[in-house]
């Protein structure tokens, strides 16, 4: 029965600190980006949209992936940087990826796109809580491609947290454990998170 309390405490501390962990990494701000061959960014926040068409802007890749759009979600409606239209010479350049669905979907559609137009080493933009799972599902669906973090602090991040930011982070935490538990057993992903249409 210790033995039973004491393998209890201890997995709780771990987790603890693992939270801890976790929040202080989500808080971190992006590192100076690298030129890479691409740029991924998976919605859910227009601070991501903004980032990921700036870098692009600023020639930190060829092109660039917003992957996880809604059906009737246009490039207009996405891009506001500066509040002006997009010129043709840049929205040319970019993709949206209308078949993801879920974490899983974005990586398959990541991989996918990476391997149509022959890039190897991407930009990950997304949100800090976000990103360890979304490169964790990106690198287990294509080991071969080069993935460097760009994570997006959003602002209910860097303010002192609240209820609902707290809740947030822990729900973001267990999916990470989740996808962690999967990555270590081996257990198939398929096509899960890809919509059909």
């Amino acid at each position: 029965m210790k033995r039973l309390l004491a393998l209890i405490l201890i997995s709780v501390a771990l987790w603890a600190a693992g939270f801890v962990w976790f929040v202080m990494d989500a808080r971190t701000p992006p590192p100076v980006a690298p030129v890479c061959d691409g740029i991924v960014v998976l919605t859910g926040g227009q601070s991501r949209i903004d980032a990921s068409v700036s870098l692009l802007k600023g020639g930190y890749g060829q092109l660039l992936l917003i992957s996880g759009v809604g059906p009737h979600v246009t490039l207009h409606h996405l891009s506001k940087v500066g509040q002006e239209p997009l010129p043709e010479s840049l929205s040319a350049r970019i993709t949206l990826g209308r078949r993801a669905v879920s974490t899983i979907g974005n990586a398959h559609e990541t991989a996918d796109w990476a391997h149509t137009h022959e890039l190897h080493k991407l930009l990950i933009v997304t949100a800090g809580y976000h990103m360890r799972r979304a490169l964790l599902e990106i690198s287990r669906t294509d080991p071969d491609l080069t993935l460097i973090p760009y994570p997006v602090v959003p602002p209910a991040l860097d303010s002192p947290l609240s209820r609902p930011t707290i809740w947030l982070l822990l729900r973001e935490y267990s999916k990470f454990l989740g996808a962690e538990l999967s990555f270590l057993t081996g257990l198939p992903d398929g096509t899960d998170g890809l919509s059909q249409h």
